[in-house]
């Protein structure tokens, strides 16, 4: 356990790498810091603090850097001291940016990872919302032409899939609504794991006289259904990683981008643990893919109702602002799970 000398010169020092990105010297921190000790004192403090694992030492420089080790401290305490200070100015802000340019989930989903990316200056990530366990709502068939049908299908999570088939008959529109009446009447309220069952079990044997327009619909509607339950990601400002003097190296930015466009990665990383609640800041080593290990990953949820449906994130340079992230974390958390709510008419 570190005493409490100890902790303001570590603190003092990741608040100045964070800045400056260069090694940290005693003399830096007398200079900056007001910590009502001589720079000898800090220097054999810094000393301590290598010696314990929280500081490592360049050889080409006498000052030092904060290890992974630091950085897990330091994160910790802050989770830990701060209590969640609203920004409620702010906050609207980013609401009505989000609610004007979002009128369906994904969408909104999409332009939270643009818009977070711009506010933070790091690389931005989020995976759609998991439904799963969402109901449908609706589903409606609707005469294009002579054998062009669009069949729209809503889930109560407020997913809407629009999809244009051809048949090769051409079905009156009272029939069309019989059918979409009869899979309604079926379907409604029934999660995509009971349709699937339900369709397994042949229940369209009671319009038999529609054999022919359900053989071409059963299909469709199970595709519609695997593209609700699929889990995509995004992904926004990742060139902003040359930004940073860590990532001058272009072999090294290389292979950050090349980890970043890799999608069933990303799903991966993003899905490691689950919907865990809360923010979530995994540091250097404590990320399992070789990529990122020089980086932190900085997530938190979003919800529809009270189901935890998706998550969306912050990754960059362990050198990071995590203060910054983590407020503005917060802030898309609440704003996201609000909005949602207010799309898809949940109280």
């Amino acid at each position: 356990m570190l005493d409490d000398r100890k902790i303001k010169v570590l603190h003092a020092i990741i608040n100045s790498y964070i800045v400056s990105a260069e090694p940290i010297g005693s003399r830096t921190i007398s200079k900056q810091y007001d910590l009502g000790v001589s720079s000898a004192t800090i220097r054999n403090e810094m000393s301590d603090l290598e010696d314990l694992g929280y500081l490592n030492k360049p050889h080409t420089s006498a000052g030092r850097i904060p290890s992974d080790k630091a950085y897990r401290l330091y994160v910790n305490q802050i989770l830990k001291a701060e209590k969640l200070k609203m920004d409620m100015k702010k906050k609207e802000e980013i609401k009505q940016i989000l609610t004007k340019e979002s009128n369906e989930i994904d969408q909104l989903i999409q332009n939270a990872t643009k818009i977070l990316s711009a506010i933070t200056s790091y690389t931005a990530l989020a995976i759609s919302p998991q439904m799963e366990k969402s109901k449908l709502k609706h589903i409606h068939l609707i005469p294009i032409d002579e054998t062009e049908i669009l069949m729209v299908l809503v889930s109560d999570s407020g997913i809407v899939k629009n999809t244009i088939f051809r048949i090769e008959q051409k079905i009156p529109e009272e029939q069309l609504n019989t059918i979409s009446n009869f899979l309604n009447n079926k379907l409604k309220g029934l999660t995509i794991e009971e349709i699937e069952e339900i369709m397994d079990n042949g229940i369209f044997k009671e319009i038999y006289e529609f054999k022919e327009i359900i053989d071409d619909i059963i299909p469709i509607i199970n595709k519609s259904l695997d593209d609700i339950d699929h889990v995509d990601v995004y992904a926004d400002g990742v060139n902003k990683i040359f930004n940073f003097p860590e990532y001058k190296d272009l072999d090294r930015a290389k292979s950050f981008i090349s980890f970043i466009e890799d999608k069933e990665l990303l799903v991966n990383l993003l899905l490691n643990d689950s919907l865990e609640k809360g923010i979530k800041i995994t540091i250097g080593d404590e990320n399992i893919y070789d990529p990122i290990k020089d980086c932190s990953l900085i997530t938190t949820n979003y919800k529809l109702g009270d189901m935890t449906i998706g998550k969306i994130g912050v990754i960059g340079p362990t050198r990071m602002n995590y203060p910054m992230v983590i407020n503005a974390l917060r802030l898309f958390s609440i704003n996201l799970t609000e909005i949602l709510d207010m799309l898809v008419g949940k109280p």
